[in-house]
């Protein structure tokens, strides 16, 4: 008798113990990191590759005013050459030292480099879509069409193309926010960071979007920025 109460409270324990670990997992997401992080890649990878080939001049080579600029745009300058020393608030070090850690982390991934040498060539053709209202960004970060009578089938080929570009940089972020925290990679732990990795991203592009650009907020609503 006393060893089938014995079991039943093992069993017992066992079973709480397994809740408890279903339960807290909970994995910090350092949100203000991971916005500065999407914006020094884009500032890297993204910006500095679409404006390179329209800074092109067709004979002439660069005006005196565009060689001036030149120090101005050197790439990884506010990621890597900013000394923490600078800082005077240490909650400010420890964001920016995640920042840092987080786009160290993406910088140095080849599906991540990939997906925004993809993301550079199709800029200028997204920004025309945008301007003509053909597409909007979704509160997720994604590209969605919202004008179907002007859309082509190239158009919507590079709609698809730039959603799965932009999903690598989401979900590597999310794995990235979990090697930071020194949390395992599960199943439970990347799906509750990569909602929020995508919240942000989609948060960081809307400050970027141009007036006139249609976008969805958090609640879901459309509107015109």
């Amino acid at each position: 008798m006393n060893m089938r109460i014995l079991k039943w409270l093992l069993a017992g324990g066992c079973g709480l113990l397994t809740a408890c670990a279903i339960i807290t997992v909970n994995v910090y997401f350092p949100e203000k990191a991971v916005k500065e992080a999407y914006k020094s890649l884009d500032e890297m990878l993204l910006k500095k590759s679409g404006e390179k080939g329209a800074e092109e001049k067709p004979a002439g080579g660069q005006t005196p005013a565009e060689e001036q600029k030149a120090p101005e745009t050197k790439p990884q300058s506010r990621l890597f050459d900013e000394l923490p020393s600078l800082s005077l608030v240490p909650a400010a070090h420890a964001a920016d030292n995640v920042a840092d850690d987080l786009a160290i982390e993406l910088s140095g991934n080849a599906e991540v480099l990939k997906a925004y040498e993809e993301m550079s060539q199709r800029l200028p053709n997204l920004k025309s879509l945008y301007d003509a209202g053909v597409v909007g960004l979704t509160n997720q970060g994604l590209v969605t069409v919202r004008d179907k009578t002007k859309v082509t089938p190239e158009d919507d080929a590079l709609v698809k193309a730039e959603n799965a570009s932009r999903k690598t940089v989401v979900i590597n972020m999310a794995k990235a926010i979990l090697k930071i925290n020194k949390q395992q990679e599960s199943k439970a732990a990347l799906a509750q960071v990569q909602g929020k990795a995508a919240a942000t991203y989609a948060e960081t592009k809307r400050e970027e979007a141009k007036p006139g650009w249609w976008m969805q907020l958090p609640n879901g609503r459309w509107v015109q920025k």
